[in-house]
């Protein structure tokens, strides 16, 4: 049951996302402002996922994304909307867990 649920958030040991990073990708953090201010990885973008849609033209197509949030689940739908307009995209899951990932 967890390996499904892991699956359908994108979440599981297939990406490293210390390479990633080290490769040029960018972490957008999808959390609200608010959130986003009250504590993110540094370096992250914030576009929350409500605005994903409108800004995704800004984004660069040759550079993977690090999708984060809270716990996964905006940031699981926020990959699959990246993906469907053609970025290559990893859900990060919640940000503070990334974050320990990428110390």
């Amino acid at each position: 049951m967890l390996e499904a649920l892991k699956k359908m958030l994108g979440i599981g040991p297939k990406a490293d996302f210390k390479e990633l990073i080290k490769n040029g990708a960018v972490i957008i953090d999808v959390r609200s402002k608010g959130e986003f201010q009250g504590g993110h990885i540094r370096g992250a973008i914030n576009i929350p996922l409500d605005r994903i849609q409108s800004e995704a033209s800004k984004l660069k197509k040759d550079k993977a994304i690090i999708t984060c949030c809270a716990s996964g689940m905006r940031s699981s739908s926020a990959k699959s909307l990246l993906q469907a307009k053609g970025f290559e995209v990893y859900n990060g899951g919640g940000w503070s867990s990334l974050n320990s990932k990428l110390n």
